[in-house]
């Protein structure tokens, strides 16, 4: 035999250490295949047919057998079975000849029964036995013998099957309630085992921390418990210690999970990772009992790393649970969890790495210093963050010549970097409809057009009168942004529908603003209200097209004068409840109520009527604008500032070509195109 046709004898004798991968399409062993095997044994037992007798009719017995006096006994079985024994000499004749036929399992025996048929009832047969036989010799009459049989089998497994039934339900149960907890099946017993799964130098992770981006402050904060993992003696050495944990806090989709996957992958020591809802289950004591294994296998492994995610699943503020009662499983797991975050040894090694993005629902003690020493906030990316976010997930895209990381980050102020990977995408999907070869800028604006306002409704039909007023509505949000100093200065508006509901919609470029003044927020009402005040004033009535408007201005009202302290006659108190201490009870009187709801009315009145005196002076500015866009259906700033004339408050100049935004960033101000703090609108939808 040839090398090349030589097998390989062992392991070492394959091509760089590869062992031969089995099919695909090999099915796995389960235990529960031993199980159906039984089952299905017992089955056969029961079901299978015992009789080595052949079946007749009484008919062909009493016309047939019996006056050729080739019977040599009859047995009645259980009162309902007649059994017949042929003679031995009687077996050659030819008309027996069918009892040759029977072979293997059930072949005639030497001592029968041959035949059988079945009665109803042993009486009459007796006496029409004993009838038919009066003709017959005295000794050669036959007497129906009587014997009782039990079929032990089927009565044992009658007896056992339910038995049988209920045992394997409840370890069915159990196993699905397990949850494949802690080893092998998941079985009752190891429930109370850990779920966390582990991260070591045989499952490596690919994510590090070059795959973070935006994340700067946050990763130098993470890279420095890193460090203190793989150099320890370099802090210990000046007294300092170990911390016990970290906790990232931020908003959903800001890179909390990915950048604990990254430390996972830098740190090259045992990772632990699991969520929250892993301890929560119906067995009391269950939760604790998994905190305890959890803590026990990491300092085995330590020194190493374990990361809760969602951690606010459990973590709740104790005592503030409406469920009555002594025994509180959750509050038994946050107990046990910060009994061990403060109970091993601080020389052992094992750092905590928790995320949740409700920091404000926590419990004072799980937050204190000592459990988790490290707070690190992890916030929505700014313009430069967004650039590096935007290069990281453009990698894998075929991007076609002109797709710029820094204008697209111009356009999406805000978004987090879930948002972002859902921007890449969704251009690459919408690239992909179009059959296109690479992905174009024109493909990245549709889809954060899409994600902003919605996917648009081309067939959705709306009558001449409908897109008039919406176009007006439009129309009143531009100008009254236009002309009002502290608002953003808007980038398209449009009365293409869009998403659920959304007639209309006005994108603007919101500065990274965090400070806003009375006035900023007033004015801001002010352009929030302009399509309420326009169909007013152009139509003499008004539509249902300001709803989403009205929940905003009402929602900055109200936290003008119950949360900032920006009206006088309330004062300088703040209502908010945070932390809620207060829970369905209000901080302030009856009275107190009454003047805010007043003062909040003013303020929206207020509002209305500086908008309206706007308005009326730019009408002839309104009447051209709607007609414009009744026309064109999306107009860009450049038509704006054609129809409108240059904004007369922007400090910086502001150079948008439509459809895509070409030079944003002078002096410190970045101009974005997304909403930011709620409160705060940054578009407006009918």
């Amino acid at each position: 035999m040839s090398d090349k046709n030589k097998m390989p004898q062992n392991q070492n004798d394959f091509p760089n250490n590869k062992k031969p991968k089995l099919s695909p399409m090999m099915p796995k062993f389960n235990f529960y295949w031993i199980y159906g095997i039984i089952a299905v044994v017992f089955l056969a037992l029961q079901f299978a047919p015992h009789d080595v007798a052949l079946k007749t009719t009484k008919t062909k017995f009493f016309t047939e057998m019996l006056p050729s006096h080739d019977i040599e006994k009859l047995v009645v079985i259980n009162k309902e079975r007649v059994e017949i024994y042929i003679k031995q000499e009687s077996l050659k004749n030819e008309k027996y000849s069918d009892l040759k036929k029977r072979n293997g399992l059930f072949a005639a025996s030497e001592t029968g029964p041959d035949y059988f048929f079945e009665i109803s009832d042993v009486g009459s047969f007796e006496e029409d036995l004993s009838k038919r036989q009066e003709a017959f010799p005295q000794n050669e009459r036959l007497i129906a013998e009587t014997a009782t049989q039990h079929n032990y089998v089927g009565d044992i497994i009658s007896w056992l099957f339910p038995f049988v039934l209920l045992i394997g339900l409840w370890m069915f149960v159990m196993r699905r309630m397990g949850g494949g907890a802690g080893g092998a099946g998941g079985q009752i017993f190891n429930i109370g085992k850990s779920r966390a799964q582990l991260f070591d130098k045989d499952a490596h992770v690919n994510t590090t921390f070059k795959d973070v981006a935006g994340l700067d402050e946050a990763k130098v904060e993470v890279m420095e418990i890193v460090d203190f993992l793989k150099n320890p003696k370099k802090y210990t050495t000046l007294g300092g210690k170990i911390p016990k944990g970290a906790l990232l806090v931020g908003p959903p989709g800001t890179g909390k999970t990915l950048l604990a996957k990254a430390v996972a992958g830098e740190a090259g020591v045992p990772f632990f990772s699991l969520s929250g809802s892993d301890f929560v289950e119906m067995f009391v004591g269950v939760g604790a009992s998994r905190v305890r294994d959890l803590f026990k296998q990491a300092k085995e492994k330590a020194p190493c790393i374990i990361f809760i995610d969602e951690i606010d699943a459990v973590g709740r503020a104790r005592g503030k649970n409406l469920v009555q009662g002594g025994n509180d499983e959750r509050e038994n797991t946050l107990n046990q969890l910060l009994t061990e975050m403060d109970g091993f040894a601080t020389d052992l090694g094992v750092i905590i790495l928790a995320a949740t993005n409700r920091p404000d629902i926590l419990d004072s003690a799980l937050l204190r210093p000592g459990r988790f020493d490290r707070q690190i906030s992890i916030d929505r990316p700014d313009l430069n963050g967004r650039e590096e976010i935007f290069k990281v997930h453009l990698k894998p895209i075929k991007t076609a010549e002109g797709v710029d990381p820094m204008k697209l980050s111009i356009q999406t102020a805000g978004f987090a970097g879930a948002d972002i990977a859902n921007v890449c995408n969704e251009a690459a999907l919408i690239a992909a409809r179009n059959n296109k070869t690479a992905v174009d800028m024109q493909d990245f604006q549709d889809a954060i057009d899409r994600i902003i306002g919605g996917l648009e409704k081309k067939n959705k039909i709306i009558s001449p009168e409908e897109k008039l007023i919406i176009a007006y509505h439009e129309s009143g949000h531009a100008i009254s942004g236009w002309f009002l100093e502290g608002v953003d200065p808007l980038v398209k508006v449009s009365i293409v529908p869009r998403g659920v509901a959304a007639l209309g919609y006005a994108q603007y470029l919101p500065k990274d603003q965090y400070l806003y003044t009375t006035e900023q927020l007033e004015n801001m009402m002010c352009m929030t209200l302009g399509g309420r005040v326009a169909e007013d004033i152009i139509f003499s009535r008004i539509s249902t097209g300001a709803q989403n408007d009205l929940e905003r201005v009402t929602k900055m009202a109200y936290g003008m004068v119950t949360i900032y302290g920006m009206n006088a006659a309330i004062g300088n108190v703040s209502f908010n409840d945070t932390n809620q201490e207060y829970g369905f009870t209000k901080p302030y009187s009856e009275k107190t109520a009454e003047m805010i709801d007043h003062e909040v009315r003013l303020i929206i009145d207020a509002c209305y009527q500086k908008t309206k005196v706007l308005l009326l002076e730019k009408r002839d500015k309104l009447e051209e604008l709607s007609k414009i866009l009744l026309k064109k259906e999306i107009l860009f700033q450049h038509d704006l500032v054609e129809i409108l004339g240059k904004r007369p408050h922007d400090k910086v100049e502001v150079v948008i070509e439509a459809p895509l935004v070409e030079a944003i960033a002078i002096e410190d101000t970045e101009a974005v195109l997304v909403p930011i703090d709620p409160t705060v609108p940054s578009s407006t939808e009918e």
